[in-house]
Parts: structure tokens; C-alpha cells; sequence
């Protein structure tokens, strides 16, 4: 068909869509004219709340603030494209911002042009590293930040945004200081200070905000909060320009507003330093690409639990990665993902990334077209809104849902909660890190070791857990939940299985059924072996052992080391040891060591049935002459006291 021939248009779009899809992801199947619409106010709210943040973070960065502007446009438009989360705004931030001015004010002093080339080149140097990780697929090291830690950081996050949303939203000077210490000081000691017009700036747009997500969720509620906020302000200089006439009138004083800003124009720019200055800067660059890829994955997880979306690490960092190595060359310094911005973009309604791009678009054309209507937003109308986005994630429903469900896990996100709001974000996502990690290594270090037998007072012999026998309870526990039945080998001793009963239940005096129940390794050696040693050292030990190793899924060196010693002093003491059903997984850790050849395969057994038989034909015939628990089916068999021998 030639090229002017009807339908060509048709077959070409499948084939660019199915480009694009490969070249950016799922979500441009999604893009239509409704999710435009969307995704442009949510774009022009983005646009909008990076106006001031920009100028603020280059500023606290050592770097002129319309650096800040060109980080919010570049990083922000190749992050959303070529990243995973389709709702994250990337951009200048208030850590990396700090994070860089500690790194390169020993070596330059800010604002100098010798600290903006370092700045840049730095930035790129962060940007490979970052490409790298994703390209070699290390990605997966994000899946050790748990559920718990994200909660955390989330929820101290939001403590964050509110207090540094104070100052503005009081009308207060900026604090001298950037922890949220130093912020909440600022604002007691100058409590007194505070502007009255400022506060009822903020609390209408609040107001009006939270009135208009509750009862209109479709609609930009941020958004005409924002022009809420802009027509007080300008009836506000109205009253002013009014009341300045009057000699008598009262001193009042104008809101602060954004002011004006530069046109935050990209230029094309080569770092320029030397080589002796780029060695320098690598191990800069590594503890910088720490900061940034824990905070990217950090708020794209965060964001993507709020969203239900599923998030590509290695994507994500390669997203991440282009966009620092290409800002660098168009006056961009380290950016990564923005919880002020990522939050109310899917609070707005974002749909796609095509939010952020339009963020960036929106941005350009807003300071080249509306400068003078944009210089007259007062801040205490966006410090309304980061208030408004605090409050929606402080989740207190799920802290009490945490806090009754896993006491630990409430734990690490306290701690990760408060190490956010008291020290460096990427210290305290390694401190969540850290003691999710030891969390689990305690509980692994632990496998629940389970005495099993069999209830001889039931007509069927259910197969119980009988730990708890030194604490009887009433016949009704008993049948507190239904048995998991099974069934078994004609003759067999095992018929039900149920997971515990509440009464007094008799055991083999030769043979303990233990059940194991979790992985063996080195952490946990120590606590099974001090288990079997005690069990050992009983007045009447049980010599045989049969371990039901089916709930066993891993063991180690240490591990197979442990039951080679356990086989030793079982036999030692005239008994033996035996497994039931072991993992394929332990099997082959067992044939390495050879402790498959020593333990023999007539110790291991496919069902409790055969191996019960076939361990109760070692047992001392004459301890069971006299054993009066008779709990196996062939104990029935078995000769009792005034039985004559032969």
C-alpha cells in the first residue's frame, strides 16, 4: 500500500504505540483526552508549589536560585518518562540540596563560579553511578526496605513538611537554621511575631481545600486553594494601598509573596574543571548517589503503596540516572524524587507522567507569561497546602493497626519516623534498614521447635502439637478450631492433624516427635542446638529423635554441621536420629557434606505412618512393656506388664 493510500495511518499508530510503550512503559496505553486534562492540573499545581521550593533549595545548595528552576525542568521531564513511577515529580530537594553545600563548601566557596562548575559536574558523576545500578540490575537492593521502614519515613516525612510549612504559614522570616529542631525554636521564639493576615491566609485556603477534597474530589481542590490564597493576598495589598493614605491608621504589614522570578531558561553548559578536581569529587558523588537513590526508591514505593502501582527499581534508578546525567549539562544539579511534589501529584489526580512533563512545560511558560500574577501567591497559601499533604499522610489508623498486629514492626517505624525528623533522610532510611533487618534476623534466629504426638484418648489419634501441655486448659479448647484432616496408610498412626490442644497429653518414652519449624543457618544454630542439648540432658531423655523437617526450608554449612553433631551424640546415647519429608533444598546441603551417607537413607521418610512403624521395631521392647501412654497404633501390638515373656 503506497504511503497516500487510505488506512496507513492506522496500521503505522499500533506500531508507534508499541515503540513508545518499550521506549517509556505501560502508561502510554493509558493517555487519552481525559487523563490529559488531568494530568495537566495536577501539572499546573506541580508547576506552581516548585516555584518557591527551587529558588529556596538552590539557595540552601550554595548555587543561585535560578538553578533551582532548571532543576525542576530537565530532571523532572527524563525522570518521569524513562523512570517506573508514574506519579513521582522529580526535582531539586531540601536533603541533597544540603547534602551537596556539605560536600563542596571545603572545596569552593558557594555561589562562585568554581562552585557551580563543581556543582555540575558532580551531578553527572552522580548520574552515571545512578544509570550503572539500574543497568547492572542492583535494583533488588530496594527490596530490603520494608513496609515498615516506608511507613515510617513517610510519616516522618510529613512531620517535616509541616514544620518547615510553619514559618510561612505564621508569616515568620525564614529560620536560621534547616533541622526541624531549629525550625520549631525559630517559631516559639518568634511566636509573638507572627502576622495575623498571614494565619488567616493559610487557614482559608486550608479550609477551603479540605471543604472541596471532601465534597468535590474531582475537582483541583489544591489548585483553587492556590487562587483562593492569590485573592486574599490581593485583597489583602488593597487594604493596605487603602489604609496607607490614613496617617492614623494602625501599622499593618503585606503577606509575603513569591515574588519575582527569574525565566528559568536551561542553558547548555559543559562542566569545566580539571582532572585532579574530578577525582576529588568521586567519593563525593557515591555518598551523594547513597542520598538520592534512597530517597528516589524511597518516595516511589511510598507513593506507589498510596497509588497500588508497581514499581521497576532498576528502572527507577536508570530513569533517576539520565536525568542527572543530562541536567548536568543544561545547569541542573543532583535531583531525585520530591515528596512535596510527588504527594500532591497524586492527590490532584495525576494519571500518568505526563504530569510531570507538563509540570516542567507549565513552568516555562508560567515565569515567561504570568510572572507578575505569580509573583503575588503568598506563601502562606502554599505552606497551607504542604500542611494539607502532611495531614494526609500521617495515616493514624494504620499506626494503630501496626502498633495491635507487630509490636517490632511498629518499632522500626517509630524509630525510622523519628531518625527522619531528627537527622539526615538517607541516615534514617539506612537506620530503618538496619533494624528491619536485625528484627528479622532475631525472629529467624529463633525457629519454633514443636513437641508433636498423638491424642490416644480420641478415637481417630489426631496428630497435635503438645507444647503446651504443662498448661491444661478446659475440654472446650480442644475443639476451639476445626482439625486439618489427612489421610493416612492403612494401619497408620496418623489420621487428623490440628495445631494444639489445651490438655495433658502423654509422650513416647523413647521416641520425641519434634517438629522444626524454620531455617537452620549459623544466626540460629546456637538456639536448636541448646534445644536438642536440652532435651538430652532430660532425667529420662527420649533416645530416638524423629524431626518433622518439612516446615525446615533452608539450612547451612553451620546447619548440617549441627545435625551431624546431634546424629553423633544420639547414637552416643543408644538411640538414633530420623527426618520426615526434608526439603529437596536441605537434601542437597546434606549430599555436599556428605551427612547423607553418615545418617543413611533408611533415617529419612516420605510420611509419619512408615516412619513411626518402622522406628517403633528399634524401640527397647521392654521399656514398652511397661510404658502405660501407648499413644501409637502399634502399641496396641505391643506386649503389656502381665504379658509372660517368651
Amino acid at each position: 500500500m503506497k504511503p497516500s493510500e487510505p488506512g496507513t495511518t492506522l496500521r503505522a499508530m499500533p506500531l508507534l504505540e508499541s515503540l513508545f510503550e518499550r521506549l517509556f512503559g505501560a502508561w502510554v496505553r493509558q493517555v487519552s483526552p481525559a487523563t490529559l486534562r488531568v494530568d495537566a492540573m495536577a501539572g499546573l499545581l506541580g508547576a506552581v508549589l516548585v516555584l518557591p521550593q527551587g529558588i529556596a533549595f538552590a539557595t540552601l545548595a550554595g548555587l543561585p536560585p535560578e538553578y533551582g528552576l532548571y532543576t525542576a525542568v530537565i530532571p523532572c521531564i527524563l525522570a518521569a518518562l524513562f523512570g517506573s513511577s508514574w506519579h513521582v515529580m522529580s526535582g531539586p530537594t531540601n536533603a541533597n540540596s544540603l547534602a551537596l553545600f556539605a560536600m563542596l563548601s571545603p572545596l569552593a566557596m558557594a555561589f562562585s563560579p568554581l562552585y557551580i562548575q563543581l556543582a555540575l559536574a558532580i551531578t553527572v558523576m552522580v548520574g552515571v553511578m545512578q544509570w550503572l545500578i539500574g543497568a547492572l540490575r542492583l535494583g533488588v537492593l530496594a527490596n530490603f526496605i520494608s513496609p515498615a521502614v516506608l511507613f515510617g519515613f513517610t510519616s516522618g516525612a510529613a512531620l517535616l513538611i509541616a514544620v518547615h510549612a510553619l514559618p510561612d504559614l505564621l508569616g515568620l522570616a525564614a529560620a536560621p537554621g534547616h533541622g526541624a529542631a531549629a525550625v520549631l525554636r525559630h517559631v516559639f521564639t518568634q511566636l509573638p511575631s507572627a502576622q495575623p493576615a498571614a494565619l488567616a491566609v493559610g487557614g482559608i485556603t486550608l479550609s477551603v481545600a479540605l471543604l472541596l477534597r471532601r465534597w468535590r474530589r474531582n475537582w483541583p481542590y489544591m489548585l483553587i486553594g492556590l487562587v483562593v490564597a492569590t485573592a486574599l493576598a490581593w485583597g489583602w495589598s488593597h487594604y493596605l494601598n487603602a489604609n496607607s493614605a490614613t496617617p492614623l491608621s494602625a501599622p499593618v504589614t503585606a503577606l509575603r509573596t513569591v515574588g519575582q522570578i527569574a525565566t528559568p531558561w536551561p542553558r547548555f553548559e559543559v562542566p569545566r574543571i580539571s582532572w585532579a578536581q574530578a577525582s576529588d569529587l568521586i567519593g563525593l558523588a557515591f555518598a551523594l548517589t547513597i542520598v538520592a537513590l534512597g530517597q528516589a526508591i524511597s518516595i516511589a514505593k511510598t507513593v506507589a503503596l498510596r497509588s497500588g502501582q508497581r514499581i521497576d527499581a532498576n528502572r527507577e534508578f536508570r530513569g533517576q540516572g539520565l536525568s542527572n546525567i543530562v541536567g548536568g549539562f543544561f545547569s541542573c544539579y543532583v535531583s531525585c524524587g520530591s515528596m512535596n511534589r510527588s504527594m500532591p501529584n497524586l492527590e490532584a489526580g495525576a494519571r500518568t507522567p505526563l504530569a510531570s512533563v507538563f509540570s516542567a512545560l507549565l513552568l516555562l511558560a508560567l515565569v515567561a507569561v504570568s510572572a507578575p500574577l505569580l509573583a503575588q501567591i503568598p506563601m502562606a497559601g502554599l505552606s497551607a497546602l504542604l500542611v494539607l499533604v502532611a495531614l494526609a499522610l500521617l495515616d493514624f489508623a494504620r499506626w494503630r493497626q501496626l502498633f495491635t498486629l507487630s509490636r517490632s514492626d511498629f518499632g522500626v517505624a517509630l524509630a525510622t519516623m523519628v531518625a527522619t525528623v531528627t537527622i539526615r533522610l538517607e541516615i534514617a532510611i539506612l537506620l530503618g534498614m538496619l533494624l528491619s533487618l536485625m528484627s528479622f534476623l532475631y525472629r529467624t534466629s529463633r525457629p519454633a521447635m514443636r513437641t508433636m504426638g498423638f491424642d490416644s484418648r480420641a478415637p481417630d489419634r489426631q496428630f497435635v502439637v503438645i507444647d503446651d501441655a504443662q498448661h491444661p486448659a478446659d475440654e472446650a479448647g480442644r475443639s476451639a478450631g476445626p482439625p486439618q484432616a489427612r489421610p493416612a496408610p492403612s494401619g497408620g498412626s496418623v489420621v487428623h492433624e490440628v495445631t494444639s490442644v489445651g490438655a495433658f497429653l502423654p509422650e513416647c518414652p523413647q521416641l520425641k516427635l519434634l517438629r522444626m519449624e524454620g531455617e537452620v543457618y549459623f544466626g540460629a544454630t546456637q538456639h536448636v542446638a541448646d534445644i536438642l542439648h536440652a532435651l538430652r540432658c532430660q532425667p529420662q531423655p527420649q533416645k530416638h529423635l524423629l524431626v518433622m523437617a518439612k516446615s525446615m526450608n533452608f539450612i547451612d554449612l553451620a546447619g548440617a554441621e549441627l545435625w551431624e553433631a546431634e546424629l553423633a551424640a544420639r547414637r552416643a546415647m543408644g538411640g538414633n536420629l530420623y527426618f520426615h519429608r526434608p526439603r529437596p533444598e536441605v537434601i542437597r546441603m546434606w549430599r555436599k557434606t556428605g551427612f547423607t551417607r553418615v545418617l543413611g537413607p533408611e533415617h529419612q521418610f516420605s510420611d509419619k505412618a512408615t516412619a513411626i512403624s518402622t522406628i517403633f521395631n528399634k524401640l527397647d521392647p521392654e521399656i514398652c512393656r511397661h510404658c502405660t501412654a501407648r499413644i501409637f497404633w502399634e502399641c496396641k501390638t505391643a506386649p503389656g506388664p502381665d504379658t509372660p515373656k517368651p
